[in-house]
């Protein structure tokens, strides 16, 4: 009965999410920007990070019919009919400003990973499918959040500096669809852990996998892009608070994965992939701080 009712839970959820946000039309924002050399040097980077990682979720689609071959009605809403259609307006609202502010146009990874096509091949087998979609959810749970935070810093740092337009018509609405999806995926993961579909050897085995393969949003296992992670995280000033910034972004697999271990406050993998990103961009840097 208690895995009924979450799973009818989440079902309205994404049926809530669908109708209360549509995808952001184009035609809706306000591109005015009164000083777009001050923007560019501020959040360039940032915006530029951010559209190519919303951008990427055509790529993130193929990834999750390798993984969850046999996904439910609901999951597939969300991904196909909610999740992709706003998040690629996201991406492309976001690129046509960096190219406002004289930035090139973004440039996404659309190539499926090894490590996931291995997975994939595994997925067929149900306790592996179980487990890849546990991670599927708790890497959403993660880059939601993270998404969360960087559009909170952009939106006030824009306002701060009077670019009211760009603030209240581009980076608000973006930013209150994302809460949506991160509750999908928080309601998605916890209802699995806490539901028992999961035997203790997958959690373990999803333990594992996570502390192995955890990756903060957009870094995709390559350096050029942790690096650029590292300077959105000077650029925002993450890089100030860390452990602060990794305890946010790690709630929910702290307390589904961790909370046996007393006295973690969050996964240390979540904190050295931040200081891994940061320490590659001080190191190779990632193009001038005013690009």
């Amino acid at each position: 009965m208690a895995r009924q009712d979450s799973h009818a839970k989440i079902a309205e959820h994404v049926q809530r999410l669908g109708e209360k946000h549509p995808p952001i039309p184009l035609d809706s924002v306000d591109r005015t920007i009164h000083d777009a050399e001050a923007v560019k040097a501020r959040f360039g980077h940032t915006i530029d990070y951010l559209a190519r990682v919303e951008l990427e979720v055509d790529r993130n689609v193929l990834e999750l019919l390798v993984l969850l071959p046999d996904v439910d009605d609901t999951n597939k809403t969300f991904y196909s009919d909610v999740w992709q259609p706003q998040e690629i307006q996201h991406g492309l609202i976001l690129d046509r400003l960096q190219q406002d502010l004289g930035r090139e146009p973004a440039s996404p990874h659309m190539d499926v990973s090894f490590k996931i096509k291995i997975l994939g091949a595994l997925a067929n087998l149900k306790p592996i499918q179980e487990v890849a979609k546990l991670m599927y959810f708790l890497t959403g749970a993660s880059t939601e959040r993270q998404a969360v935070l960087a559009y909170n810093q952009i939106s006030a740092g824009l306002k701060e500096m009077g670019e009211t337009a760009i603030a209240e018509t581009i980076v608000n609405p973006i930013k209150q669809q994302e809460p949506g999806h991160f509750a999908f995926y928080n309601m998605s993961a916890s209802a699995m852990v806490n539901d028992g579909v999961l035997k203790p050897w997958q959690l373990f085995l999803a333990r594992v996998l996570r502390e192995r393969s955890y990756g903060l949003v957009g870094t995709n296992g390559r350096a050029d892009h942790k690096a650029a992670m590292g300077r959105v995280a000077e650029d925002l000033g993450i890089d100030t608070d860390l452990e602060g910034y990794a305890r946010e972004i790690g709630r929910v697999e702290q307390r589904l994965l961790w909370a046996h271990r007393q006295g973690m406050p969050f996964p240390p993998y979540i904190l050295r992939a931040l200081r891994e990103s940061v320490d590659l961009y001080r190191e190779r840097g990632f193009g001038p701080a005013t690009a």
